[in-house]
């Protein structure tokens, strides 16, 4: 059964792992990713990636994405998203701890943040404006 707006705008705004699909191109399977992002109902999703890395580069040709976010437990629910690029900006250190702190415990954010700073080269932040939403929700079948 498909969810609700209200419930698929919630669901997608819980911290789930993601799974990223991009177009590779002409004779390729889609580029597909685990990747965090974050995004509040109503709004658009935003995710972060090396300035120049295959994401970005595949992101930017194909000028949208896709994500995927999924459960198995309590029942097996997801919600997928496609839309187009709305805007891409150089990542904030600030960026960075926000969405470190959405998925990480309290206790490891500061130490992941300082070391991904440091270590991860230019960051960009890519902004998503949900267009086509399948979403379902198996437990109310």
């Amino acid at each position: 059964m498909a969810l609700s707006r209200t419930e698929r705008e919630q669901f997608l705004a819980e911290p789930h792992i993601a799974a990223l699909a991009v177009s590779a191109g002409d004779g390729r399977a889609p580029l597909t990713v685990p990747i965090w992002y974050d995004y509040s109902p109503g709004g658009d999703i935003w995710i972060m990636t090396g300035r120049d890395s295959r994401k970005a580069e595949l992101i930017a040709a194909a000028g949208r994405f896709s994500l995927m976010v999924d459960r198995v437990e309590p029942t097996i629910r997801y919600v997928s998203v496609e839309g187009p690029v709305v805007s891409v900006e150089p990542a904030a250190r600030e960026q960075l701890e926000s969405i470190s702190a959405r998925y990480l415990p309290a206790d490891k954010v500061d130490g992941y943040v300082d070391d991904a700073w440091k270590n991860h080269g230019e960051q960009v932040v890519i902004h998503m404006r949900p267009a086509r939403w399948v979403s379902s929700d198996l437990g109310r079948v």
